[in-house]
């Protein structure tokens, strides 16, 4: 016998058929039609969601955003600037609405210190940008120092018309010393990820000081009228995956002799720039601090037939900087006085690497294994004149077109009819003049005579060999400088 829900619900739908618990009344299939079991369906759950809700099965509710507690408060970890009143269109100028983000960062929870004990560690707290086009008129900058682990990512910042020409969009450093501990650091962990960066050819994109840490990961800079990233100061940094020009263009722009401003300047020590793009600028990469390496960099920034320069090396007597697997295109590499370099695996086309003198030092050098490719010049150019040189090894280069090639180790040979005298010379392929500090020979000799020879000079980069009598034979030679 049906109870009082059932009758109800058979008089509302008017169905031959209910299903609840173990109670099934059956039907023919064929006499209801599938448009006409559509509505019944749903007539029937929501009458028993509302009679008997445990019978029914409720979604779920949408995943909840992770927070924790600060001061006996739920608190989230990720910032969304539009919640602050920033204009993700770039109509209105989103300054202070940023500001207070960075402002309220700092008073969110944190997790005990990381470097030193100065630094506070705020978690992995996000700054999300949620793919908007921020317009600001000042550098976006934390308070105070001391701030760690934080993630700045997802959208655009560009510079006013008003924005300061010596600012950067984002500035990690603090206007002055808020610890005086010697060894100090002003952030660390600090990562700036998946964002564009319009610096609008006022001043830079980020400027970093006296920091730890910090990544720079899949960001586009450009527009800039100073430095796409300034790096001053602390220790391993990175930049990774990121492209920097201050004129979008492929590598043909009529304006190429105009480009200014620095790709990136790094003014730091222990940081690895890897799978970077400098599509345009007057300088590429410009070190000035020892102890770096770069890899997978492309350079077709200013040419160097406009005065650019690809990587320049900017610290004489000290490079300590190791470049490999990069591309050099038309923009060359220029190294002062280097010391411990390592040029390796890298392509250069219609590009070169310059020694420059200021002091006359090249010391524990090396530039082997990589490809040139032009159509005239050298694969190395000597800029000055060097008079401390040791441990310099150009070699097992390969170089195609017109392009010359340089090296400090070198093979050559003389064949002669009746001679005593055998010249062997090297001046069209040794990188330094006059230098010569090994040599190696063999006289192979046609007849049946057996002549003494010796190894008589090797000054002006040339081998002279000579015997006691007339010898029809060749004479081979290895030299080092």
């Amino acid at each position: 016998m049906m109870n009082t829900d059932l009758a109800l619900f058979l008089s509302i739908t008017g169905t031959a058929f209910f299903l609840v618990s173990t109670l099934t009344v059956p039907i023919n299939a064929d006499e209801i039609s599938y448009h006409q079991h559509q509505p019944m369906q749903a007539a029937l759950k929501s009458f028993i969601a509302s009679r008997r809700p445990s019978l029914v099965s409720i979604p779920s509710s949408p995943p909840r955003q992770t927070v924790h507690r600060h001061h006996g408060r739920a608190v989230s970890r990720v910032y969304e600037v539009t919640a602050y009143g920033a204009d993700p269109t770039g109509t209105e100028d989103s300054t202070e609405a940023l500001l207070k983000v960075f402002a309220d960062v700092l008073r969110g929870p944190t997790s005990g210190t990381m470097l030193h004990g100065m630094i506070k560690n705020f978690g992995g707290a996000q700054i999300n940008l949620a793919g908007g086009i921020y317009l600001i008129s000042r550098p976006l900058r934390f308070p105070v120092g001391g701030v760690g682990n934080v993630v700045i990512l997802g959208g655009s910042l560009r510079a006013s018309d008003d924005f300061p020409t010596d600012g950067y969009l984002i500035n990690l450093s603090t206007s002055s010393r808020w610890s005086s501990t010697a060894k100090k650091y002003d952030y660390e962990y600090i990562t700036l990820r998946d964002l564009m960066l319009d610096s609008n050819f006022r001043g830079g994109g980020v400027f970093i000081r006296d920091s730890a840490r910090i990544s720079i990961d899949n960001c586009y800079i450009t527009h800039l009228s100073t430095d796409g990233i300034s790096i001053n100061g602390g220790l391993d940094n990175l930049v990774r995956n990121t492209f920097i020009g201050q004129h979008i263009t492929n590598g043909s722009d009529a304006h190429e002799r105009h480009f200014s401003g620095t790709g990136i300047a790094l003014n730091s020590g222990d940081n690895a720039i890897t799978n970077v793009v400098i599509f345009s600028a007057a300088v590429g990469i410009n070190v000035t601090r020892q102890a770096n390496f770069l890899s997978g960099v492309h350079c077709y920034n200013k040419g160097h037939k406009y005065g650019g320069v690809g990587i320049y090396l900017n610290l004489s007597g000290r490079a300590q900087t190791h470049i490999v697997n990069s591309y050099l295109d038309f923009t060359g590499i220029v190294a002062e006085d280097p010391v411990q370099l390592t040029v390796a695996n890298s392509f250069f086309l219609e590009a070169f690497i310059v020694f420059k003198s200021k002091i006359g030092v090249a010391k524990w050098v090396t530039v082997v294994n990589n490809m040139f490719s032009g159509l005239r010049g050298k694969m190395v150019v000597l800029d000055g004149k060097f008079e401390d040189i040791d441990n310099v090894l150009v070699d097992g280069n390969e170089v195609g077109g017109g392009m010359g090639l340089k090296a400090t180790v070198a093979l050559g040979s003389t064949k002669g009819r009746g001679k005593t005298s055998w010249v062997v010379d090297f001046n069209q392929v040794l990188l330094f003049p006059r230098r010569i500090t090994h040599a190696h020979y063999t006289l192979t000799s046609i007849g049946t005579e057996f002549p003494r020879h010796a190894l008589r000079n090797v000054t002006r980069n040339r081998v002279v060999v000579e015997s006691d009598i007339p010898v029809t034979g060749t004479v081979y030679a290895t030299v080092r400088q």
